[in-house]
């Protein structure tokens, strides 16, 4: 069983404001700057996205120390609520093996993993720098069954919340799949997934019901 990280099991939007607030008190910059440091880092942030918050900034620290403590803050400000991780304990204690399929950069999701508390509840993880590819391709979903012992099957499932990379790719690797919408429409060029919910605690109680 696997599970999207940011926006399924934590809330990575909020946290991304949050930083944002404060990277733009810390650095003593303009009050549009909160905005400007969301559009920069919303889609995915590396190491090279602060060579450009550097640069358009004219900042002192060096693009590595930004990122560094980018990775530290964001790390700081992510929750995952406890009920998420009492259903993820309670998954594995009637023989799930769970799993967490992430993009992004292996330092910064760890850090969120780590923080969180999800490391304790979790098989196994991979994150897409990691395996040199990023869902929705296959690889992805295969390493993270991988590394929790486990292998891609027909009783799988796929729990996300963006329609192409964590449904319609984990579909595509052969999971059955639960949709978290969070405000968005289901794209209708896709197939649609098996279930949609409004969070990743109704996901595992539907799991859990169902099994």
């Amino acid at each position: 069983m696997l599970f999207d990280l940011d926006n399924t099991l934590i809330d990575r939007n909020g946290a991304i404001h949050d930083w944002a607030v404060q990277f733009a008190a810390r650095h003593s910059l303009a009050d549009d700057a909160t905005t400007q440091l969301v559009e920069l880092v919303q889609e995915r942030a590396f190491p090279v996205t602060f060579e450009t918050v550097r640069a358009q900034y004219r900042l002192q620290p060096s693009a590595k120390t930004l990122w560094r403590q980018y990775c530290s803050d964001i790390a700081a400000a992510v929750r995952c609520p406890e009920r998420v991780l009492a259903g993820l304990d309670a998954l594995r204690a009637i023989g799930w093996r769970v799993g967490v399929a992430t993009n992004g950069a292996t330092d910064i999701q760890n850090a969120k993993l780590q923080a969180t508390g999800l490391i304790d509840r979790i098989d196994g993880v991979c994150v897409s720098e990691s395996v040199g590819a990023r869902k929705p391709a296959p690889a992805v979903f295969e390493a993270a069954a991988v590394a929790c012992g486990s292998l891609i099957s027909q009783d799988g499932w796929m729990v996300g919340d963006t329609p192409e990379t964590d449904i319609d790719g984990g579909r595509r690797a052969g999971l059955r799949t639960i949709w978290i919408p969070n405000g968005r429409a289901w794209p209708s060029r896709l197939a649609a997934p098996d279930h949609c919910v409004p969070d990743a605690e109704t996901a595992i109680a539907l799991l859990l019901a169902s099994d």
